[in-house]
């Protein structure tokens, strides 16, 4: 049994693949995923798994260099980042929630959560470790 936190294998097996500067998204249950990305759907109902567990699982395991969010998570949050993004090692990059969804399509794999929060939604880009 593995020792790190993250144990949902589907998940763990698409960090593990990516390469630097993939992508792998994690979004809130209305997110559009378009064709191409693999889907790992984790939502079970409303609210769970929140955006904020799944972050927190997958920055365990991922080295991140860049992040995206929506300028519309912004707004909603009256120009204050979302709580979950004070997890993100690096200050987020952000641009309109209609570049942020063609961007996924470039996505290795998008992760679908339960979250209903509007706009919850971010893009992960691989760093490396040396």
């Amino acid at each position: 049994m593995k020792r790190t936190t993250l144990l949902h294998a589907e998940l763990s097996h698409a960090i593990a693949q990516l390469g630097h500067g993939d992508m792998i998204a994690i979004g809130d249950a209305g997110l559009p995923i378009p064709d191409g990305p693999r889907r790992i759907d984790l939502a079970v109902c409303p609210g769970l798994p929140a955006v904020a567990d799944v972050l927190r699982a997958v920055l365990s395991e991922m080295q991140v260099e860049r992040a995206v969010i929506a300028t519309e998570a912004v707004a909603r949050a009256d120009g204050a980042l979302p709580a979950w993004a004070g997890a993100l090692p690096v200050a987020p990059q952000t641009l309109s929630h209609e570049e942020f969804k063609r961007l996924l399509r470039d996505a290795r794999a998008v992760v679908r959560t339960g979250e209903c929060t509007p706009y919850a939604n971010v893009i992960l880009c691989a760093g490396v470790t040396f």
